[in-house]
């Protein structure tokens, strides 16, 4: 465990100092002025236009998944609130100093970790940008108060079909537009992409594995699998393994435990957006018949939190790095 905790820091330490770089020749004042983007900007995302009257300054998250972008721009100090659970492995001291700094709302979730707040809360923020979604959270109605709303693209009604490793570059450059730093943009997601294939050189060739990322229900319920439209997949195929739900284009769906026996992974990584890593395995290596499944019964299975994996961030290389560490053989 020592050598993965010390690997993850370095891989941390290594994007933070490297992008550092790429922004160091200007502050925040002039890295919002110096693009050539103009206001009113419309961004389109879900399938919607999103019109931004001015470069952002009272965000509102609703999700930990874009605080790793927001940092890396240099823009935390833009949001005045946030909700959900943002766990501190997913960290360095820095980022963490700015998530300690905004005021939380709630951090209450569903058992499928989906967060639970009112849109009146949230509208009474006085946002002028939400970063996310929770149940019962309506884009339209906050538009029609003048609140833009961006999300994730992989937690949108109808989510790309095929993830990749350059959607973090994609949605770093739609951040940056958002907040009048396209070219900062531009640079920084050269910067992750440079750092995703250096990782993959460190993949040995010949790997047979196969490999399923799970989401369970702890206490019982239903499980979920992940296939190729989330980045569970090409995570998977960086790291050399087959995913078993390669088949499937959803982002996520039910599976049962049958079938689950049934695909028999060498390798299972389980996702969580919070609780005991050990409760998260049990949910699936104490299901009835699981001592079957290869994974289990060589104990090949790796609890993870939830954005290590999903949605396409800067969190999904340290994940990246993350599962090669745990499984190398």
């Amino acid at each position: 465990m020592k050598k993965f905790s010390v690997l993850s820091l370095a891989l941390a330490s290594t994007l933070s100092l490297a992008l550092a770089g790429c922004s160091s020749a200007a502050g925040p004042d002039e890295a919002a002025t110096d693009e050539s983007g103009e206001y009113p900007l419309t961004i389109m995302n879900c399938g919607k236009e999103v019109i931004l009257a001015a470069p952002p300054e009272r965000v509102v998250l609703l999700d930990s998944s874009p605080v790793t972008f927001l940092h890396l721009l240099d823009v935390m100090d833009r949001v005045v609130a946030r909700a959900g659970t943002y766990p501190s492995e997913y960290y360095d001291a820095d980022t963490q100093a700015e998530i300690d700094r905004i005021p939380l709302l709630t951090d209450k979730l569903d058992t499928s970790g989906h967060l639970q707040i009112s849109q009146e809360v949230v509208m009474a923020q006085e946002p002028d940008l939400v970063l996310g979604t929770a149940e019962g959270m309506n884009r339209e109605t906050l538009a029609a108060s003048g609140i833009p709303l961006l999300e994730e693209p992989s937690f949108c009604p109808d989510p790309p079909s095929d993830a990749d490793f350059a959607d973090i570059g994609d949605q770093m450059e739609t951040y940056a537009r958002a907040f009048g730093m396209e070219e900062r943009g531009i640079e920084l997601a050269q910067e992750l992409d440079d750092r995703v294939q250096e990782i993959s050189l460190s993949v040995p060739e010949g790997e047979k594995r196969t490999a399923a990322v799970l989401y369970p229900t702890v206490g019982g319920g239903v499980t979920y699998a992940y296939g190729t439209g989330s980045m569970a997949h090409p995570q998977l195929e960086a790291a050399g393994f087959t995913n078993v739900f390669a088949d499937e284009d959803q982002r996520v769906f039910e599976v049962s435990r049958e079938e689950l026996i049934g695909r028999d992974p060498d390798v299972l990584i389980l996702l969580h957006s919070a609780g005991d890593p050990t409760e998260i395995s049990s949910a699936i290596t104490s299901l009835r018949g699981a001592q079957s499944i290869t994974a289990v019964a060589n104990d090949d299975v790796m609890v993870q939190l939830f954005n290590f994996t999903e949605p396409a961030s800067p969190l999904s290389i340290l994940g990246l790095e993350h599962i090669i560490e745990r499984f190398e053989q």
